[in-house]
């Protein structure tokens, strides 16, 4: 096992750093791993929020208590110590020193994704040297030399990737749950992640936000090629195509991928690319351009529309969803309210006719 892989061969029994920044968007990662590893998270440290709800805080999370210090998890036995925020910059706060400390005083395993490699700091790597803990740093990036050369296209998989009108859209979670319905149906698919909270979530996978950039494709296409036994590949896609901080690790991803299907995500709430005042392109226009941009490399389509509709009621999203399918005339649905059976409906209808 690598030093960026968590061990996901038995349950286990985690505890989730998240103190001064626990909110739906900063502790993304904690809400991911919440989701969809509930039942092996013991609870949450936060002193600012000691005590109160958890789900109504992040939207996830009902009846895993939140409290000040890992000691008091210690009627749980916690084996594992979770970095479920990200902080500006990926720096390490010194604030948290004291808990990572006791943690690896337990021997528990220390699970990082912040861009500070707890492994390369001097303290704490001796602290777990003489306590035999392990200190995994998820972004740590793999001895990546290779370059992408559109290899992917001749896997025989069915690939498929996420791709967003914006970041942070919920395109990890859309990817998710299209494989999670597809092995519900007896197919054999796999989700391959692409970032810190999906490496966290499955065991596998690359943080590709640390790959030198003329290397991200071809990290891509190798990750396509090592799983090309699957007869289905979901690969989470990340940044957004148009926005000015984040485009390039999405080319990278389109281009590595190969993919011959694309799911496109939206929040419909959001006018503007985030932290910019950059209208987003209306989705017929996204539709449009997602493919175009693909063609030189392969033919691909967008066959499919997932809405992230966290913000919204019920009745709202029921109406969004009706709005975007009258619109694009492309199976549109939220995957968390219900379901990715329209999607997956949709992915092998256009499979079966290639």
């Amino acid at each position: 096992m690598s030093n960026t892989e968590t061990n996901r061969d038995s349950d286990r029994r985690i505890a989730i750093l998240a103190s001064g920044r626990l909110d739906a968007f900063t502790a993304k990662t904690a809400a991911g791993v919440i989701r969809y590893r509930h039942d092996e998270v013991v609870g949450v440290i936060d002193p600012d929020h000691a005590g109160q709800d958890l789900a109504t805080l992040i939207g996830v999370g009902k009846g895993i208590p939140i409290v000040a210090s890992l000691g008091e998890l210690a009627t749980h036995r916690p084996d594992m110590l979770l970095i479920g925020v990200a902080t500006p910059g990926g720096a390490l706060p010194e604030a948290w020193r004291p808990v990572l400390r006791e943690a690896i005083e337990q021997q528990m395993e220390v699970v990082n994704g912040l861009h500070t490699f707890l492994a390369d700091d001097p303290t704490l790597s001796d602290l777990a040297a003489e306590h035999g803990a392990r200190l995994v740093d998820v972004r740590r990036p793999p001895e990546v030399t290779g370059v992408g050369m559109a290899r992917a296209r001749d896997v025989p998989s069915r690939i498929v990737l996420t791709v967003g009108s914006d970041c942070n859209v919920g395109k990890k979670i859309a990817a998710i749950e299209i494989a999670r319905e597809l092995a519900r149906r007896g197919r054999d698919a796999i989700f391959l992640p692409t970032g810190q909270t999906g490496v966290m979530i499955t065991g596998r996978g690359i943080a590709i936000d640390r790959i030198i950039s003329d290397f991200v494709s071809g990290a891509v296409e190798q990750m396509i090629l090592d799983h090309a036994e699957h007869a289905w590949l979901i690969v989470e896609g990340q940044g957004g195509l148009f926005h000015p901080s984040y485009s390039g690790v999405t080319l990278s991803l389109m281009h590595g991928a190969c993919p011959s299907a694309m799911v496109l995500c939206h929040q419909p709430s959001r006018q503007c690319l985030r932290h910019t005042d950059l209208p987003i392109p209306p989705l017929g226009r996204l539709v449009e351009l997602h493919e175009a941009i693909m063609q030189p490399v392969r033919s691909s389509k967008v066959v499919g529309v997932a809405l992230n509709c966290v913000d919204a009621s019920d009745e709202e999203t029921t109406d969004a969803v009706q709005a975007s399918h009258a619109t694009l005339g492309l199976p549109v649905t939220d995957v968390i309210r219900h379901g990715a059976g329209p999607l997956v409906d949709a992915l092998e209808a256009h499979f079966d006719a290639s």
